[in-house]
């Protein structure tokens, strides 16, 4: 389990001056990938290898807003892995107070055929130490 903070800017709020939906994604995202880094994920040599990461589908909750200015902790927990692909809990909170949980089934696949890959066996083994 890691956390990842960041701060509400102008630009992730909507009409209503709350943070407008989708970017809950992005900030997802962003706690994915440096949550991965940490056993050894990163973009730039996976492409190099010719692996990609997609997400394949999810599950998103909001229940209380986010507003300008606030600070957001994500939560990010690997909740389940195989050798193609892997799943996420990710949870955001502004002051301890949950406001938004996601579930997001992720996957590997080969960047020249866009087909199911294994994930890098150094990759893998960093990740399963992420589930116990």
């Amino acid at each position: 389990m890691k956390d990842y903070h960041l701060r509400i800017y102008y630009e992730d709020t909507d009409a209503q001056g709350v943070v407008y939906y989708a970017n809950y994604l992005k900030f997802f995202e962003r706690a994915r990938t440096e949550y991965l880094r940490e056993v050894g994920y990163e973009q730039m040599k996976l492409m190099q290898e010719g692996i990609i990461f997609i997400v394949r589908s999810l599950e998103l909750k909001l229940m209380k807003p986010a507003k300008l200015d606030d600070t957001v902790k994500v939560r990010t927990e690997l909740s389940k892995l195989g050798k193609v692909s892997f799943d996420f809990k990710q949870t955001a909170y502004v002051n301890d107070s949950l406001i938004t949980e996601a579930n997001i089934k992720c996957g590997s696949l080969d960047s020249k055929t866009f087909t199911p890959s294994a994930l890098p066996e150094y990759l893998y083994n960093g990740m399963k130490k992420l589930l116990l």
